[in-house]
């Protein structure tokens, strides 16, 4: 296996849910393990998700988790998840999906630099920029 960068989100009791949406989005396998199933059994936390991780057909690789017991969940407005291509109606459909309950801060419009480019805030508090690139030429 090559090695991959990919974004890793820390929930706050809501991975399951946050997941299984953005399979919805993106499609794909999500394979999701429990505290309990590796081993955790507080009361309140076995069903918490440990780790998380989706792999779609498009190369897409999402991972996250609820936080363990005794670390804080902080999130914060220093990262976001980039989605980019060139097929538009792929990249319109994630955008739909994303922004559908969330806040749009940037419309997916054409940008200065030529591309088609958006950002928005998903119902998790997720920051997300779509871009679609434009064909050279």
């Amino acid at each position: 296996m090559s090695s991959r960068l990919n974004p890793y989100i820390s929930f706050d009791g809501k991975a399951r849910e946050a997941m299984e949406f953005y399979r919805a989005v993106f499609g794909g396998t999500l394979a999701l393990h429990t505290f309990g199933e590796l081993g955790m059994k507080e009361p309140g936390q076995a069903d918490k998700i440990m780790h998380g991780m989706l792999e779609t057909t498009s190369g897409f690789t999402l991972m996250g988790a609820d936080t363990p017991p005794g670390m804080e969940h902080n999130p914060g407005n220093n990262i976001a998840v980039s989605v980019s291509g060139e097929d538009p109606d792929e990249l319109r459909g994630y955008w739909t999906k994303l922004s559908g309950d969330g806040t749009v801060s940037v419309p997916l419009e054409k940008q200065m630099w030529g591309d088609v480019f958006g950002m928005c805030v998903d119902r998790f508090g997720i920051a997300w920029m779509v871009n679609i690139a434009q064909p050279e030429g």
